[in-house]
């Protein structure tokens, strides 16, 4: 009885320490928040005069071939990313950051993913940035560019660029964030986001399934027959063997294209089979 009790008044403290733990870190989100609102648009407009007057301070940079990494975007900025090429965009920016709307996006043809982020020392979930990963390999895939931003190109949206290149250019994070700070230098992560990258490293499986991207030729025993091998290589039974090509985005584009004018959609990959010859009579 006396276990039983004392045993109830471990898991209260527990409770009480859990519960106090989580006051304290909606305070400190509700705090950060309300600090992010009020310093958005002085920091807004800092960003803009730097880039008016610093040629060097521009507003977004090309981080690969079809990933720019840039602050938020105007309206009056849509069509000029439309000219380069973008095909999707990805704002890390809560509602009051956002400065353009998806229909707009819609309206030049540009996809929109929207990851609401907090500012200054929050990151995406896992979940998130896992998307955020695929939805820039997709378009890369087809040929179009993605646009990441948060408010400056700094942290939230520098965390998703770091997460891809780790993913699909298997660069570690430090080799990542060294690569990312040459093409815009003023990067910069807060330590959880900096978390958020190492803990998507981890996470990721060491080795990427085998997919048939490539022609995968079939062979059997009947193929072979005629031909005069050992009696040891006999019993042994032949394998398929697939042939799997990295496709580069050149070759990723056309396959787009080709794809498109047999059906509406995205890119299908195409498995060629070798007929297998009927077995010759002995």
């Amino acid at each position: 009885m006396k276990i039983e009790e004392l045993d109830d008044v471990e898991i209260d403290q527990n409770d009480s320490v859990y519960g106090k733990q989580i006051v304290r870190v909606n305070a400190k989100r509700a705090l950060v928040g309300a600090g992010a609102r009020i310093l958005f648009y002085p920091t807004l407009l800092y960003n803009v005069l730097r880039n008016k007057m610093e040629a060097e301070f521009r507003w977004w940079d090309e981080v690969d071939q079809f990933l720019l990494l840039g602050a938020v975007p105007f309206p009056k900025d849509v069509p000029r990313l439309k000219l380069l090429g973008v095909g999707g965009v990805i704002t890390l920016n809560e509602p009051y950051e956002t400065l353009v709307p998806t229909s707009l996006y819609y309206a030049h043809g540009i996809d929109h993913l929207v990851i609401p982020t907090r500012d200054y020392l929050f990151a995406p979930s896992f979940v998130d940035i896992s998307r955020a990963v695929e939805f820039i390999h997709r378009n890369a895939s087809c040929g179009r560019t993605t646009y990441v931003h948060c408010k400056a190109g700094r942290g939230r949206s520098t965390t998703i660029v770091l997460c891809y290149l780790v993913e699909y250019k298997n660069m570690t994070p430090a080799a990542a964030l060294d690569y990312v700070r040459s093409r815009r230098p003023r990067v910069l992560l807060a330590p959880s986001q900096w978390k958020a990258v190492q803990e998507f490293s981890e996470r990721r499986p060491s080795t990427a399934p085998c997919s048939p991207s490539g022609d995968a030729v079939f062979i059997t025993k009947d193929d072979l027959e005629g031909y005069h091998g050992t009696s040891d290589d006999a019993g042994k039974q032949l394998a398929v063997v697939p042939k799997v090509l990295k496709a580069s985005p050149m070759i990723a584009r056309l396959s787009c294209l080709f794809a498109s004018l047999k059906v509406s959609g995205g890119c299908v990959p195409v498995v060629r089979r070798l007929p297998v010859p009927e077995p010759r009579a002995c």
